[in-house]
């Protein structure tokens, strides 16, 4: 949701006390989650917890997964040492791989 997109019905709408657990109505509130995509739960008017729709939870694994590889390449390169490169063409060659078996490789699906 964008800055733009923030009113106080929606901020409202993604609360939840904590008291709804208490009075059996867990399951209204699942539902409502899978409409907002996200509510934060409040105890005593602070956040406990945040419930998110599956789906926005395995992006958002994903992004924090990519981030670490970024990171981890970005401090690999800053002591990669540029004898130790080698170019696509060595690389393809050091593994008997022709343009034609990349070009094949593009129309596969990977999972």
């Amino acid at each position: 949701m964008g800055l733009n997109n923030i009113s106080m019905k929606n901020i409202m709408n993604q609360i939840v006390p904590i008291s709804r657990f208490n009075k059996g109505e867990a399951s209204k509130i699942c539902e409502e989650v899978k409409e907002t995509g996200v509510k934060a739960v409040l105890k005593n008017n602070v956040r406990v917890m945040m419930l998110v729709e599956p789906n926005q939870y395995d992006e958002m694994v994903e992004l924090l997964e990519d981030y670490a590889l970024l990171f981890e390449a970005e401090e690999r390169m800053k002591t990669a040492e540029k004898e130790g490169f080698l170019t696509q063409e060595q690389v393809m060659k050091n593994h008997n791989i022709t343009q034609s078996d990349i070009d094949k490789a593009e129309n596969v699906e990977l999972e």
